[in-house]
């Protein structure tokens, strides 16, 4: 497991340090530049010109600004907006708790309702198999902009069960309350897809052997099944299933902007087209590092559900 834990680590940080890398330079790649938005519509002096280009270190060479840009965002400095002039730390921790509850609440709709309809597809053969197949067919090909548009003109505006707009009324259950159908919009796609895995799973270890032999020996369906049959079938449902929860982070982008949320979706997209170049890179930063640590997550739990993994690991 030890051996296990530090080839992942290693792979971790070789990946965010591409990441980092990619991040920054495609930024500074884009049409036009940040003294540019700095300056705005003025014509500046030459002398104002230069001092703006030292202030943001604009003249040293590309690496040296990456270096000094990775160094600092190591420390927790993630820069300086060009909007307001505040910390860039300061906008992404006013908006993060709403994109991590949005995240939390989505990631518990996707297990409850995929796992929910794919053991119910798996334990019932027949019309209750095929209606549950049907409609998951039907929600994993609907888009998240497309499900957030359908779910606020009949859940928001005609039945009035949910908010529109916004992030609901002050305290928790205000909160959940107005988080609830931005969550089923999300959750749509992946917990279909869940559902389908969660199905394939558990009727591929239903049909085995031994599945079959302890029934013919007149073992008890649910203890087959809560014994044997899960505990099999989980290792593949876990995996997809944190993969499905670790894309929820760029996912919350369309979801937050359809619904007004004021989360880092938003933050992003306003930081996009103000040119915001600091928070633009922090934000996509903080979202490679989520999906990332997501994986490792799934590693850790595919290594403690399935022994095999660990002695071939050991081995």
């Amino acid at each position: 497991m030890m051996r296990f834990l530090a080839g992942r680590l290693a792979g971790l940080f070789i990946t965010l340090s591409i990441s980092s890398f990619v991040v920054f330079a495609a930024l500074y790649l884009a049409p036009g530049s940040p003294e540019s938005v700095l300056l705005g519509n003025s014509t500046p002096t030459p002398e104002r010109r230069a001092a703006i280009r030292e202030q943001y270190g604009l003249d040293d060479p590309f690496m040296v600004r990456y270096l000094h840009w990775l160094g600092d965002a190591l420390r927790g400095d993630l820069g300086t907006s060009f909007v307001g002039n505040q910390p860039v730390a300061t906008r992404i921790g006013a908006v993060f708790d709403t994109t991590l509850s949005l995240v939390a609440v989505t990631a518990v709709l996707i297990a409850a309702i995929g796992l929910g309809l794919g053991l119910l597809s798996a334990l019932k053969p027949g019309r209750i198999d095929d209606l549950v197949s049907a409609v998951t067919a039907l929600t994993a090909g609907v888009p998240a902009f497309v499900a957030a548009s359908i779910g606020i003109s009949v859940f928001a505006v005609r039945l009035d069960w949910f908010p529109a707009y916004g992030a609901g009324d002050p305290g928790l259950l205000g909160r959940l309350h107005a988080l609830v159908l931005p969550a089923l919009s999300l959750a749509l796609i992946s917990s279909a897809l869940l559902a389908r895995v969660t199905r394939a799973a558990v009727r591929a270890e239903l049909d085995k052997e031994y599945a079959q032999t302890a029934r013919a020996r007149g073992i008890p369906h649910r203890q087959v099944l809560r014994r044997h049959v899960l505990p099999n079938a989980a290792p593949p449902v876990v995996t997809v299933g944190g993969l499905l929860v670790a894309a929820l982070f760029a996912g919350t982008v369309v979801v937050e902007n359809a619904f007004g949320l004021p989360g880092l979706g938003s933050l992003l997209i306003g930081s996009v087209n103000q040119k915001d170049f600091p928070t633009v890179q922090a934000v996509t930063l903080l979202m490679v590092i989520a999906f990332v640590l997501a994986n490792l997550a799934v590693d850790i739990a595919q290594q403690l559900l399935d022994p095999r993994l660990r002695q071939k690991g050991t081995a």
